[in-house]
């Protein structure tokens, strides 16, 4: 089975070419579906989150707050890292068990998984392949401006990642999201195969 990793800036399209994976019948995983779970009550990294930004960012359920955590960690690059260094192990070790869970059940060529950060963390030769979304910046800004983020919340999380040319830069596989969905359906159709038949 090959492994393939999904990766972009945000907002350049990445969980809507996850979704078409999946209805595809491809096996896939989210890494911030993963990380949702890692920042869960309970959990060794929602404690140690808590001891290291304080309680503030815990909400009632007793859940890390994505929210009140975001506003910290956007604001200060050495706090955005000391949360990485808590977060991100826990995330690859589930990626790790999604993947040997896929390949015990079999069938599949290939499993796709969505990691934002994938090039940052350096685990691209994690992978057999790495496919990029991207699109323009203004289209980025739109589409953040649409989940409710103010112009300062957007330039945050921009300048905090990896441009998304540095990140197609990287890849061979590359997937322009600023046309239709058919558009863009079209071009990973000719990536899934290219991919493939290269195994």
């Amino acid at each position: 089975m090959l492994r393939v990793a999904l990766t972009g800036g945000i907002a350049t399209g990445k969980s809507d070419v996850l979704d078409r994976c999946l209805a595809r019948g491809i096996p896939c995983l989210d890494a911030d579906a993963l990380a949702h779970g890692v920042l869960a009550p309970g959990t060794e990294a929602t404690q140690a989150v808590a001891e290291r930004f304080g309680v503030s960012v815990i909400d009632p359920s007793g859940a890390v707050s994505r929210r009140a955590l975001g506003a910290i960690v956007f604001a200060d690059a050495a706090a955005r890292r000391d949360l990485e260094r808590i977060v991100h192990p826990a995330v690859y070790r589930a990626i790790a068990a999604g993947l040997r869970g896929f390949e015990l059940i079999g069938g599949a060529a290939l499993a796709v998984v969505a990691i934002p950060l994938l090039y940052e963390t350096g685990r691209a030769a994690d992978f057999d392949a790495v496919i990029v979304t991207t699109c323009s910046v203004e289209a980025q800004r739109h589409r953040l401006r649409a989940r409710g983020l103010n112009d300062a919340e957007i330039n945050q999380r921009l300048s905090a990642q990896m441009s998304a040319e540095a990140k197609a830069s990287q890849s061979k596989y590359v997937i322009d999201t600023n046309g239709s969905f058919n558009e863009t359906d079209r071009q990973l159709t000719g990536i899934l195969g290219r991919i493939t038949a290269g195994a």
